[in-house]
């Protein structure tokens, strides 16, 4: 058994051990490259600027993280092509299926991004190009392999010339249309052929020898060679594989309706679980992953131990079916807070709207479980990993609860990726995210960035405003930009950006997004009047970041649009990350001769 995932950098332990186990495949497999090159694969993942292509690592791996194989894909946008630079198992891996997965991923990949087509070379089948004929027979199979999807020799060319008048074996250029059936027209050939030729082997080339290429690109479609192996091709597929991170990692609580408040005019009801899934499980894009249970010190992490006490113990000797609600708020005397634990509920809380029941410290353990889960899918290799839980937790500081919320799901989640490399948590919830800001306020490993109503009209009226910036080491790594009562999608998206910005600036490793959806037109907590199409678009400006994001559910309570807005952002979002346009949605240089990098 292996999964497939793609690698976007080298910033987590286990991808840098894939990448080490890849570059030790390119040393073992293509014993020609020269070393420099091995070295310089996670560079390439980092800085597509510098090299001209975005270079994408797709790893086949065993339960135990070894890679059984790889692909390392190149994406030139600016010419609409991908190239398929290296695909290979690892020795003796061959003929149980990693090839046929890499390459569905590729495919996949690569139609995600809305390219012409798939581009790599295949070294000859033909013995008047290939003098040994083992070579000719192991070319010979991999043209057998390709031929099944539709990819082919495109054929009338000088592609095949040496660089070398000479040279044994020189590569065939292969076209996969992805199973467009679009042919290639003599432009987009010339373009894309002048593209790989200059970027790949210019330094190598002799003088002319890239316009004389290009220039043999005569017809017009581009003609592949018939196919010389099966007589229907490009419909071939073995088993639907899915990479890793193509999937958002679902982690819902399973234990939320525990925590049902039946008082009027309590909003924060299990129906907006129930709302949200029916809606986001048809898209596809989501994966379920079952929650783990988590040690009780990642709370007290981020919460006063005596507070986290308090809420186990008063919440246990509450019946079954009885709320106590906050109703007295005694000026914070360390040394005398009030003795009966029901009166004591005031010096925890900050308003008397948010009650303590038998089961609202089960509740929110299982939401800091669930988040936590999530947290752990992105150290896994997911790209994207949504924790679905109530109750919501953003506005619980380190020793109080309110606002519906116990504990701070997203801090908690933040300071354990904060172990790994920077942080920074976007809140875009309606209502100012107070919990994180006092909690990181002090610290310059986590940026805590808000968007919300201004507190001089909106919960919690005491924090958000926007001269609030951090202190101490903190100082500079708070952002609020409380904006006003009625705004339009437009509106926001300007202080969305302005936000991101902030957050491009902080270069952190992962972002934790505080995903509340009552900013939507109607919420019967909020004043602003975003619509579906909104948050899509919210979704892939947040996802064209491209970092690691989990997304942990905060507020949200107009029930007939809920699931129809987390739909839209989540679609936004899985574009944004792959960098998929809304409408779809729907061999190396060395010695001077080019070698097939295709085992």
């Amino acid at each position: 058994m292996f999964h497939v995932r793609r690698i976007y950098d080298n910033t987590l332990p286990l991808n840098k051990e894939a990448i080490s186990q890849v570059q030790q495949i390119l040393r073992t497999q293509f014993y020609e490259l020269p070393e420099e090159d091995i070295d310089e694969l996670p560079h390439k993942l980092l800085n597509p600027l510098k090299y001209r292509f975005r270079t994408m690592l797709i790893v086949a791996e065993d339960e135990k993280r070894r890679v059984k194989g790889f692909a390392l894909l190149l994406h030139a946008a600016d010419v609409r092509f991908c190239y398929l630079d290296y695909i290979s198992a690892a020795q003796q891996k061959t003929g149980r299926g990693i090839g046929g997965a890499l390459y569905e991923i590729v495919r996949d990949t690569a139609r995600e991004l809305d390219v012409t087509g798939l581009f790599f070379e295949c070294l000859p089948d033909d013995a008047d190009l290939c003098r040994d004929p083992d070579h000719v027979k192991q070319n010979a199979a991999r043209l057998r392999f390709y031929e099944r999807y539709g990819a082919r020799p495109i054929t009338g060319t000088k592609y095949e010339t040496p660089l070398t008048p000479g040279d044994d074996c020189p590569p065939y250029l292969v076209f996969d249309d992805l199973g467009s059936g679009i042919p290639l027209s003599q432009k987009k050939a010339r373009a894309i052929v002048w593209a790989i030729l200059e970027r790949k082997y210019g330094t190598v080339c002799p003088e002319g020898y890239i316009d004389t290429v290009v220039n043999s690109f005569q017809d017009n479609p581009i003609r592949l060679r018939a196919p010389k192996y099966s007589k229907i091709t490009g419909t071939h597929r073995t088993n639907k594989y899915f990479a890793m991170d193509s999937r958002i990692a679902l982690v819902v609580n399973d234990r939320h309706e525990i925590h049902q408040v039946h008082d009027r005019g309590y909003v924060e009801a299990p129906v907006r679980v129930n709302a949200i899934l029916k809606e986001i499980i048809p898209t596809g894009l989501f994966e379920n992953r079952k929650p783990k249970v988590f040690a009780e010190r990642h709370i007290t992490a981020v919460h006063d131990t005596r507070f986290v006490h308090y809420l186990q113990t008063v919440c246990r000797k509450l019946p079954a079916g009885k709320s106590v609600y906050p109703y007295v708020f005694p000026i914070r005397n360390q040394a005398r807070p009030p003795k009966e634990l029901f009166i004591r509920a005031g010096y925890y809380c900050i308003d008397t709207f948010t009650p303590l029941n038998h089961n609202a410290f089960l509740a929110a353990k299982r939401a800091v479980d669930c988040t936590l889960t999530a947290a752990h899918c992105l150290l896994e290799g997911h790209r994207i990993a949504y924790a679905l839980v109530r109750p919501p937790g953003h506005h619980a500081e380190a020793n109080v609860f309110g606002g519906f919320c116990y504990f701070n799901s997203t801090a908690i989640a933040a300071h354990l990726l904060s172990g790994f490399g920077k942080v920074a948590i976007l809140d875009i919830d309606y209502h100012h995210g107070n919990g994180q800001q006092m909690i990181f306020y002090q610290r310059p490993d986590v940026l805590t960035v808000s968007i919300h109503g201004h507190p001089r009209f909106t919960y919690p009226y005491f924090s958000g405003f926007s001269e609030e910036r951090g202190s101490d080491d903190g100082t500079g790594y708070n952002l609020n930009i409380p904006l006003e009562e009625n705004i339009s999608g437009e509106r926001y998206r300007r202080a969305l950006e302005v936000a991101l910005r902030r957050i491009r600036r902080y270069e952190p490793n992962f972002l934790v997004v505080a995903l509340g959806l009552d900013t939507a037109r109607g919420d019967p907590t909020g004043s602003w009047n975003l619509r579906a199409a909104d948050f899509q678009e919210n979704g892939r400006m947040i996802g064209s970041l491209g970092l690691p994001i989990i997304v942990v559910q905060e507020g949200g309570y107009r029930v007939r649009s809920l699931g129809i807005n987390a739909r839209s952002f989540f679609t936004g979002l899985w574009q944004g990350c792959h960098q998929v346009h809304p409408g779809q949605a729907k061999e190396k240089t060395n010695g001077g001769t080019r070698r097939n990098q295709l085992s």
